[in-house]
């Protein structure tokens, strides 16, 4: 079940606060804006903006099934690694509600299964994962002596402890990263990583933004990210929003204005990495470095540290999504498709970049510099 609401998305961000506040239960925005997704204590269902009719629309719809959270995962309804381990953390939630058993072991079980749904509709980022393992394990350990009006308090409890923590580790990630960025420099920012990304603030772009709060003049070119194009739609009307000068460019000019110096960093987010420091992230992120490295501009790939795993080497281990291909067939120009009739295209959703051609990555721990395979474990300990 779906319900949504709209609102004009190029009002000021104060007029979507005020506006979403009068349609869900107060507490759940930063000062900055709405988070991207939420639980609405009165009505007991799951909210969240949906991307897909951003820049056009700001429309935020409200779930009621844990099966409708993976449909929104799996379609893109909410996005970005972070974003999606919170929105299974409260699809698991509904789940406990969901259940048609009366006692608690046979709901687990019923847990578990949601579990699966939910961990296949996003392979790739293993937010998604540690966040539905991280319910199933708390979960698990309270069964004994609960009723299942307590497990599902028990459920709902994690879930929202899961979305306050992003947001907290977002922000010190962010002022971590802000340290790399210099007053005047011209930055290259690769798909979505801002508030959208996460339940709020952002990775790669919350450090732009943190930059920016501190009063260092900065420009952002904005990859288009194709072909969701999620750079142009929704990076851009972020940055609009904070006031962050910006231009959009597409993905094959980075290299053009990497070359010329006119850029000093490269950023962007990442789903998962190995235990060797390789960063799977949004397709076209590893052509953005290789230009980036060939041209000795420093490349950062800003994550919390849920996104790091240990148990796989190496990035040639990450499974890469490989999503539909009408995404790339149907774009259209100029009101006409960019591709002939029955035209077959591939589409991967992520690309792996050598942990050779970045620079550090940012975590809420710190900056790990390489030796990655190392300097991340430590990380992981602090």
């Amino acid at each position: 079940m779906e319900k949504r609401w709209r609102v004009n998305a190029c009002q000021s961000v104060n007029a979507m606060i005020n506006f979403v506040s009068n349609n869900a239960q107060t507490g759940v925005f930063s000062v900055f804006g709405m988070r991207t997704v939420y639980w609405d204590f009165e009505k007991q269902e799951v909210c969240m903006i949906d991307q897909r009719r951003l820049p056009a629309a700001l429309e935020v719809i409200s779930l009621r099934t844990c099966q409708a959270v993976s449909e929104a995962i799996k379609n893109m309804t909410v996005r970005g690694a972070p974003a999606i381990g919170a929105a299974a953390a409260f699809g698991l939630a509904l789940a406990v509600r969901e259940s048609k058993f009366g006692e608690t072991a046979s709901c687990y079980s019923d847990l578990q299964a949601a579990a699966a749904v939910l961990k296949a509709a996003r392979p790739t980022a293993i937010n998604l994962a540690w966040a539905v393992d991280r319910m199933l394990k708390v979960i698990g350990g309270q069964l004994e002596g609960r009723t299942l009006e307590e497990l599902q308090a028990v459920a709902l409890s994690e879930a929202q402890r899961i979305a306050d923590e992003d947001v907290e580790i977002n922000q010190r990630m962010a002022q971590h990263g802000a340290a790399l960025i210099e007053d005047g420099d011209t930055i290259i920012h690769h798909c979505n990583t801002g508030a959208l990304a996460a339940v709020d603030w952002g990775t790669a772009l919350g450090v732009i933004r943190t930059a920016f709060g501190q009063g260092k003049r900065v420009h952002v070119l904005v990859d288009e990210t194709r072909p969701r194009l999620q750079g142009a739609r929704l990076t851009a009307w972020e940055l609009q929003q904070y006031g962050i000068p910006y231009e959009i460019i597409t993905d094959s000019m980075a290299g053009h204005f990497l070359s010329r110096g006119e850029v000093q960093k490269v950023l962007f987010g990442a789903d998962r990495i190995a235990a060797n420091g390789d960063v799977a992230n949004k397709i076209g992120t590893y052509m953005l470095a290789l230009a980036a490295k060939d041209n000795g501009i420093p490349v950062y790939a800003v994550a919390p540290t849920s996104s790091i795993d240990l148990s796989l080497a190496d990035g040639r281990l990450i499974p890469i999504e490989e999503r539909d291909p009408e995404e790339v067939l149907g774009i259209r120009f100029h009101g006409e498709p960019i591709a002939p009739q029955g035209a077959k295209a591939r589409n991967p959703g992520f690309d792996v970049t050598p942990n050779r051609l970045i620079t550090a990555i940012v975590t809420e721990n710190g900056i790990v510099y390489p030796s990655f395979e190392e300097n991340l474990r430590k990380t992981l300990k602090r």
